[in-house]
C-alpha cells in the first residue's frame, strides 16, 4: 500500500508522519530531536493502523506502541538514518508501505510559491534566498529537505508553504502603507501564516456542514501558541492577522501580536535597546507570557480563577483582540456564514471560544453554553440551534493537508 511521508524539520528536530496515501490513515509517527547535542533522542511511534495493516504481526493488541532511543544525532542526515532504523526494526515496514513521495512543511514561500512545488535544485536556492524573510524557519526547513532527499533519493519531495493559501489576497489586503519602492526592493508586504491550517479546517467545517465551500464566508481562528485568524470567502483566503513575519496579529504565548511600531522607537533611544534585544522582547518575552509570567493558556486561567490580577489582564487583553478581529473580518465579509476555532486553545479552551463570541450577537453568533463546554475531542457545532451563524470546533491536521497536497503533485 503505497504512503506519503510527511516531515516537519527545525534546526535541531524534525517530526515525521507516514501516511496511508488511500485510507489517510497514519500509520506511525515520531520525532527525533537534539540533533547536534552529545546525546540526541528519538520516538518513533506505530499506530493501530499500522498493526492492523501488518506493521507487527506479533503485537499482541491494535493499540498504538511508542518506541524511545537514545543515542548521538550529530545532524539532519543521521536523524533520517535513525528514523528508517525505527521503521526497519519497530514497523511499519517501509518495504509494505512504501512512500511515493515526501511532503516538506516550509514555512515561507515569499510570492513566489503560492501551491504545492515539486522541490527541484532551483526551488531549494529559492527556498534559501527566502530565508532573509523566515530566517528561524526556511534554514530548517531546507536541512530537512536536504536530509530526506539522501534518504529517499528515488521519489518526488514536494515543498508545501505555509503561506501559500494566503497568495490569493488582493493588494489592498497585503500591502503595508510604506515608502512603495522600498517596500519593493525589500519584498516588504503581507504574506500570512498557518496557510495549511486555515485551508484544511475550512474545508472540514464545509465538508462538516454539507456545503462547498464556494457557497461560505468563514472566519478562522487558529489558536495555539502562535495564533492567526483568517477571513475566508468561497474557500479563498481573503484577509489574515499575521504579516511579513508571523508576528504581527493576535496575542500570543510569546509573541506580542499588533503594536504600534513608534513603540519600538521609543525602546531603542529611552531603553537602548538592540534590534537583536527587540526581537527577542517581541518574539520571546511578549504576549501572554510578558503580561502575567506563562504562556500556557491553561494556567492563565487556573491563575484567573485565583485571584490573579496580571492573569486576569492578560486574559483580557487576549480577548480584546480576537472580538476586534472578528469584527474586522464581518465587515471584510459583510457578515459571516461560519466561525471556526482550532488548534491547542482554539479547540480545548471553551472559556475562551465564549468571551470572544460574546459580543457578537448582533451578527447572528449565538453560543450553545452546554455544547460549547462539551468536552468532545472531534469537529462539532458549538452554536445554538437557532443562531444564523454556525459556530464549530474543528481539529487541525496540518500534516494530512500536506499529504493531500503532496498527493495531489505526484498525480498529476
Amino acid at each position: 500500500m503505497p504512503a506519503i511521508l510527511v516531515v516537519n524539520s527545525g534546526s535541531s528536530s524534525f517530526k515525521y508522519q507516514l501516511i496511508d496515501a488511500d485510507t489517510e490513515q497514519r500509520l506511525a509517527q515520531g520525532l527525533v530531536e537534539r540533533i547536534g547535542e552529545p546525546t540526541g533522542h528519538a520516538t518513533h511511534t506505530v499506530t493501530a493502523a499500522g498493526f492492523a495493516l501488518g506493521a507487527d504481526a506479533a503485537a499482541p493488541t491494535l493499540n498504538d506502541a511508542t518506541y524511545e532511543r537514545d543515542l548521538p544525532i550529530p545532524d539532519h542526515t543521521a536523524g533520517f538514518a535513525v528514523m528508517l532504523e525505527a521503521f526497519a526494526q519497530d514497523g511499519p515496514a517501509l518495504e509494505q508501505h512504501p512512500p511515493v513521495a515526501v511532503g516538506h512543511r516550509v514555512v515561507h514561500g515569499g510570492a513566489r510559491f503560492f501551491e504545492p512545488t515539486p522541490i527541484t535544485p532551483l526551488v531549494e536556492i529559492n527556498i534559501d534566498e527566502l530565508a532573509v524573510l523566515a530566517p528561524l524557519h526556511n534554514p530548517a526547513n531546507l536541512q530537512g529537505i536536504r536530509a530526506a532527499k539522501k534518504a529517499f533519493p528515488d521519489i518526488p519531495h514536494v515543498a508545501v508553504f505555509d503561506t501559500a493559501f494566503h497568495q490569493s489576497l488582493e493588494p489592498a489586503a497585503y500591502t503595508y502603507a510604506i515608502d512603495r519602492e522600498l517596500a519593493e526592493a525589500h519584498r516588504v508586504r503581507r504574506y500570512g501564516f498557518h496557510g495549511t491550517s486555515h485551508k484544511f479546517v475550512s474545508e472540514a467545517a464545509a465538508a462538516y456542514l454539507g456545503r462547498p465551500p464556494a457557497d461560505l464566508r468563514q472566519i478562522v481562528f487558529h489558536l495555539g501558541n502562535g495564533a492567526s485568524v483568517s477571513a475566508i470567502d468561497g474557500g479563498r483566503s481573503v484577509d489574515t492577522s499575521m504579516g511579513l513575519t508571523p508576528l504581527e496579529g493576535l496575542v500570543m504565548g510569546t509573541r506580542s501580536g499588533d503594536l504600534d511600531p513608534a513603540v519600538l522607537l521609543h525602546l531603542a533611544r529611552r531603553a537602548e535597546m538592540s534590534i537583536s534585544e527587540l526581537d527577542t522582547l517581541l518574539n520571546s518575552r511578549s504576549g501572554l507570557v510578558g503580561l502575567a509570567g506563562v504562556s500556557d493558556m491553561r494556567d492563565i486561567v487556573a491563575r484567573m480563577d485565583a485571584g490573579d490580577a496580571a492573569a486576569t489582564l492578560a486574559f483580557d487583553v487576549y480577548i480584546h483582540r480576537l472580538r476586534a478581529y472578528a469584527g474586522a473580518y464581518l465587515a471584510q465579509l459583510g457578515g459571516t456564514d461560519v466561525i471556526c476555532f482550532t488548534a491547542g486553545v482554539g479547540e480545548n479552551a471553551p472559556r475562551v471560544r465564549a468571551a470572544a463570541l460574546e459580543t457578537l450577537a448582533f451578527a447572528g453568533v449565538r453560543v450553545d453554553p452546554e455544547r460549547n463546554e462539551h468536552p468532545s475531542r472531534g469537529t462539532r457545532v458549538i452554536s445554538a440551534e437557532d443562531s444564523p451563524v454556525a459556530v464549530l470546533v474543528v481539529p487541525t491536521d496540518e500534516e494530512l493537508e500536506i499529504a493531500r497536497q503532496t498527493l495531489a503533485v505526484v498525480a498529476e
